[in-house]
Formats: C-alpha cells, sequence, structure tokens
C-alpha cells in the first residue's frame, strides 16, 4: 500500500513480513542520460543498493546490493515502468525511511523517499472453552436446545495491533476485544439460549491487522442434541388377520443423533425389529409382528427416544383389529438363490397358509392370471407347492398364490423371478467333486500370445488363477482345475495378450457339478402295429449337463448293437416299416431286444430293457424325435445267398440328432 505522507516527497509503504514489497523510483528520461541509481536508508550516507549505468563499453548496468542489508533479497528493476526496488523476504528491521537518488548526466539529481512500515500478523487464533480449555477438532458440542454457548478468542503477537471478532455463518455478530497481557487479545463471545436452528451454525473467530492479506480465523461447526419432533406408525392396516406375520413400520424425524425406538404390546417390550436410519434426521423402525385372537383390542406403542438425552422422548399408540382370514406368503424354494436362476433350471414355489378355518382351494397366478397345470408344460402342482421344470425367459414375472376358507380369500404377495439367460458362447463342461479336469483354451493370434490369463467367478466373488495352475504354449493353455466345494463351481474366462495388446473377448467355460444321467422310467409302447411302434419313457436327471436320449436295437444272438437313434429333446423314438425288419430278422435265424438309456458328457447311464417289445426279425428304419407323424425308412439291405433280396428305406427326420 502506497500513500503520500503530510510531510513534502515521502510516500507511506505497507509490506507484510516475510512477504515482497515494491518502493518505485520512476525514471523519466532515456537510460543513456543516467549516471547511478542509489538507495539510502534512514539518515545513512552509505548506500545500500546501486545500480551503475557508467559503462559506455557494455552498457549493461552493474547493480550491487549491502549484504548485510538486503543481499539477495532485494533487485532494482530498471527495465520496469516505473522503475522499482523489489524486497523479498521483509524483515521487521526493514522497516523506515528509505531514498531513492537518480544521478543523470545533464539534469538536476532526483530523489524519491519512502516510509516502509513492515507489519507482522498475528498468530492463528485459539479458541477456549467457558473454563478456559483449548477446544481441539473442529466441533462445538455437543449442545441441547437452550443452552448457551460461552467461548473466548485468544489471539498472541502481530504489530499493529490486530482486531478480534466473532462471526456466525459469515455474519459479525461481535467485534469487541480488549487486550489481556502483553501482546494478548481476547475476545469473549456469550450467544444464548440456542434454538434448534442453530444446529451446525458455523463459529469463526477472525483477526486480521491488514488489508494486505486475509484475515486469520479458526472456525467451529455447533453440534446438537435434538429430540424427536414427530412419531408415527406409517399406514396401519385397518385389520390385522391372526397369526400373519406382519411388518409394521414406525416413524420418527428430528432426532438427533437419530433416535431409537422401542415398540411395546401392553406394558411388553417387543424384541423383533429392524431399524433403520433413512437420512440424518429420519429413524424407521420395522416391528415382524404376527398377532393371535388374543390382541384383539390390545394397544401396540411405538416409542421414539434420544439416546443421549434423558427423558426426550415422544411416543403414539394403535389400538389392533384383530381378523382371521387365511394367511398366506410365498417363497422361492430355500435351496434356490434368486438372483442365481438360470434358463433350464428347474424352480419350484411354496406357499405357506395359516388358516382358521383350514383353507379348501389353493390357486397359483402368474402375472395376475391363474396358472393351468400342464405336465407336457412342465407346471406341476404339488401339495403347496409350485414346481416349474426347465424354465425359460418366458417362466419370468411375478407369481403368487391364494387360499380360500370360511372367511374369505387371502392372495400372497408376489414373488418374483427372474431366470438369467444362459451364456450361449460359455463351453459347458461338468465335473465331480474332487475330480481333476483338463480345459484347453485355444485362441487364434496374429502375432502368437506371448502370456495367457486366466479368471474365476461364481457370483460370490471373482479371484485371479494362479500361473502355477495352467501351462501355456504358443496359442493353446491347459488349465488344471479339481472342484472340491460347491463354491469352486463356476465361471471361468481365459484370456491372451499378444504385441498388439489383450484379447477383446475372453474365451468362457462354465464348469458345473455334474454326474452320470440316471436312467431312464415307466416306459411304454402306447401305440403298436406290425408295421410300426411308439417307444414312450420318462426322463431320469440329468447329472446337471444336457442330455441326449439314444433307443439301440441290439441282436440277442452276438449281443451286438444293430441300430440306433438319438433324440436330444425326450426319450420319444417311432419306428415304422418293422414287417420288413421282421423278415430279415427272420432270414438270419435272429431278433432284436430294445434298450434305452440317456448320455451326458461324463458318460451314459444304465440302459433300460423295454419289456415286451422283441423284433422277431425286424430292423427300424428312422427314429423321428418330434411327436409328429415322421415315416422311418430302412436302408437296403442285400440278405445272403439266400434268393430273397429285401430293400429296406431309411430316411432320417430333420430333427433327428445322431
Amino acid at each position: 500500500i502506497l500513500s503520500l505522507s503530510p510531510f513534502a516527497d515521502v510516500f507511506s509503504v505497507e509490506g507484510v513480513e516475510g512477504r515482497s514489497v515494491e518502493l518505485h523510483c520512476p525514471i523519466t528520461v532515456p537510460l543513456s542520460q543516467v549516471y547511478m541509481v542509489l538507495w539510502f536508508k534512514d539518515n545513512a550516507g552509505i548506500p545500500l543498493y546501486s545500480v551503475d549505468v557508467r559503462d559506455k563499453i557494455s552498457r549493461q548496468p552493474a547493480h550491487w546490493s549491502a549484504p548485510e542489508v538486503f543481499g539477495s533479497r532485494a533487485k532494482f528493476n530498471i527495465d520496469k515502468s516505473p522503475a522499482s526496488l523489489l524486497i523479498k523476504n521483509l524483515k521487521r528491521h526493514d522497516q523506515g525511511v528509505y531514498r531513492c537518488r537518480i544521478d543523470f548526466r545533464t539534469i538536476q539529481t532526483q530523489t524519491y523517499r519512502y516510509n516502509l512500515s513492515v507489519i507482522v500478523l498475528p498468530e492463528q487464533p485459539v479458541v477456549l472453552d467457558r473454563w478456559g480449555r483449548h477446544l481441539n477438532g473442529t466441533k462445538l458440542g455437543p449442545k441441547e436446545e437452550g443452552d448457551d454457548v460461552v467461548i473466548t478468542c485468544r489471539v498472541s503477537g502481530g504489530r499493529p495491533q490486530p482486531e478480534v471478532r466473532w462471526l456466525i455463518n459469515g455474519v459479525i455478530v461481535d467485534d469487541q476485544y480488549e487486550q489481556n497481557s502483553g501482546d494478548v487479545i481476547e475476545n469473549r463471545l456469550l450467544w444464548p439460549t440456542i434454538q434448534r436452528s442453530d444446529l451446525n451454525a458455523i463459529f469463526t473467530c477472525q483477526t486480521m491487522n491488514t488489508k494486505l492479506v486475509e484475515p486469520k480465523e479458526t472456525s467451529y461447526v455447533l453440534d446438537m442434541h435434538l429430540k424427536p419432533l414427530t412419531i408415527k406408525v406409517i399406514n396401519p392396516p385397518a385389520t390385522l388377520v391372526a397369526d400373519k406375520r406382519y411388518e409394521i413400520v414406525c416413524q420418527s424425524t428430528g432426532s438427533r443423533p437419530n433416535a431409537i425406538i422401542t415398540w411395546y404390546k401392553g406394558k411388553r417390550q417387543m424384541r423383533r425389529t429392524r431399524d433403520e436410519t433413512v437420512d440424518h434426521n429420519t429413524t424407521t423402525s420395522t416391528l415382524s409382528f404376527a398377532p393371535t385372537t388374543e390382541d384383539d383390542g390390545k394397544t401396540l406403542t411405538c416409542r421414539a427416544e434420544n439416546p443421549n438425552v434423558n427423558g426426550l422422548f415422544l411416543e403414539t399408540d394403535w389400538k389392533m383389529n384383530v381378523v382371521y382370514p387365511p394367511m398366506v406368503t410365498i417363497q422361492l424354494g430355500p435351496t434356490l438363490v434368486v438372483d442365481d436362476i438360470k434358463e433350464g433350471d428347474d424352480v419350484y414355489f411354496e406357499c405357506h397358509v395359516r388358516a382358521n378355518p383350514d383353507w379348501k382351494r389353493l390357486q397359483w397366478f402368474h402375472n395376475d392370471v391363474l396358472l393351468q397345470y400342464n405336465g407336457s408344460a412342465r407346471i406341476i402342482q404339488s401339495g403347496q407347492s409350485l414346481v416349474l421344470q426347465k424354465v425359460t425367459k418366458q417362466s419370468a414375472g411375478y407369481y403368487a398364490c391364494s387360499a380360500i376358507n370360511a372367511e374369505g380369500e387371502t392372495v400372497s404377495d408376489q414373488q418374483h423371478l427372474r431366470v438369467k439367460r444362459n451364456n450361449r458362447n460359455a463351453i459347458l463342461i461338468g465335473a465331480s467333486r474332487n475330480e481333476n479336469v483338463e480345459i484347453p483354451c485355444h485362441i487364434f493370434a496374429d502375432p502368437p500370445a506371448r502370456s495367457f490369463h486366466w479368471r474365476f467367478n461364481n457370483s460370490a466373488e471373482i479371484l485371479p488363477v494362479d500361473a502355477h495352475r495352467y501351462t501355456s504354449q504358443g496359442n493353446i493353455s491347459i488349465l488344471n482345475y479339481a472342484p472340491v466345494t460347491d463354491q469352486d463351481f463356476g465361471t471361468l474366462t481365459c484370456w491372451a495378450v499378444n504385441e498388439v495388446g489383450p484379447q477383446s473377448q475372453p474365451c468362457t467355460f462354465q464348469l458345473v457339478l455334474a454326474d452320470l444321467p440316471s436312467p431312464v422310467s415307466n416306459c411304454s409302447l402306447p401305440n403298436r402295429t406290425q408295421q410300426f411302434a411308439e417307444i414312450q419313457c420318462t426322463p431320469g436327471y440329468d447329472g446337471g449337463l444336457p442330455q441326449v436320449f439314444v433307443l439301440e436295437l441290439v441282436s440277442k444272438r452276438t449281443g451286438t448293437r444293430r441300430f440306433n437313434f438319438s433324440n436330444k429333446n425326450e426319450p420319444f423314438f417311432v419306428l415304422d416299416r418293422l414287417e420288413k425288419l421282421s423278415a430279415l430278422m427272420t432270414l438270419e435265424n435272429n431278433s432284436l431286444s430294445c434298450v434305452v438309456y440317456a448320455i451326458n458328457q461324463k458318460g451314459r447311464s444304465t440302459p433300460v430293457l423295454i419289456q415286451d417289445f422283441e423284433i422277431g426279425r425286424i430292423q427300424p428304419y428312422r427314429a423321428v424325435t418330434e411327436r409328429r407323424a415322421d415315416a422311418i425308412e430302412w436302408l437296403p439291405i442285400a440278405v445272403g445267398i439266400l434268393l430273397t433280396v429285401i430293400i429296406l428305406a431309411l430316411s432320417i427326420s430333420t430333427k433327428t440328432y445322431l
């Protein structure tokens, strides 16, 4: 700051200790007319800084700064307009009157005088409580409504004497201060009867003795303990069903810290509760409660209380009205994980009913539409369970069940069923516990892969696979993996890295717990004539892997397999032109028996012999894997040296899988 002193040609300049200040010394003529620039302090006759421009050869001014005064802290900028002496890192003893003298070649010497005042900033303010103890941290309190805030701000040092004032939320509320002892200044603030609205108010002690720098300040945030303002039961039901599990919610606002909510039935405290903090001002408590007929007319009480202040509580009462239609709940099978159901899984729901009198009829709904039970559609009701076999995306949605007794009908809440799509690109690998499997990861890369990486994901966690568990050479990596527990089954991904970068789409392997498929059962021949036969069986457990059903015709004379047919959908086969095969077997003096079994990645099931079905000299021509009426034909076969050649025509249905 520069200002003109009442004394002629003396300018007042303020600088802050430790910072920089400039003292101007204007040069109004060309530099070629200047001999020297000299700086003096107070009444000293010896300069403390000089600039000599008399060297006509180099024409570069020669600067000199007295080391015992400024040394390298000062620099005169002769090219600046106006020219000025820059003093860095001001010291307290730099204060004084400075004189700049400019000697010219042809004109009279010019002189400028500056009265430099060095301002010493005060120390950082400290705050004391009413008992004179230092406040630590940034929190003031906690206080309660109606309390007084009594705090003192203390500031030490500073030249000139600093101001000390209190601000609340940036507004000055007290600027009256007094000198304590020596260079200590104090300002004591009394802020009476604080209110709820003062919560989080910012109390700031501020000190300053110059406008050259921002004030120093210390701030505290007011913390308060507040009593609850409201309490209510959220949407209490008009009636309660006996023995039905209810979740009743009570909400309280206004308490700080959040209220503790307790429930009472009469004078007995209810323990089955779950508390939840919605935000910093609202607390809810959920009472899980199954009323009985004896609870009708009793009072349920919800109480909210500040946990840190005794006696600060609110409560509300609710008189219960209990009636007795069925209590119905729907639940996904306990062995199922709601977020891990995918296409092809078997799913079942359980409908839990508590009713007086007992329920008479139970119904199931899918997306509010009454379900019709259909074995072919794999929708089966068994007792109070609904079984969905081999679910698809169409099986997803909201399920509910209802029960009816003499008091009325009750429909359960809806249970959402989410069906995940299978990873169509994943390679399915079945393994038993403790079975070591080798999983090859083949990639095509140019340039070749430099490294491979494997990762395991079982939905609960994602883990990198240690490098010692797989071997890599060229563009193939082989992982040796032995699952031990159910958590060891999941998704394995493999990717390679070459000079271009990492593989964009990793190879995916789905490792599932698998075993041999179970044998088929209940085999029958629903339709049979001399020309054709239908063979129908019930599939067994697939072992956790996709299974294919196989029908074989086996020579009874040699035990060798003569013909086999497969169906990937179901154990159903149609054989026609049996009379020609029967004639052939007669000529060979042979007969064929029929067995059916299932195959998956782990192997084949125990074959099942079709009873009462023996083809005397019959060779089937085609197995139809769908229930539609496609004919079965037989390949032409030349029969021995006997005079008869029996020609069989074989036509394979477009949906037959061999």
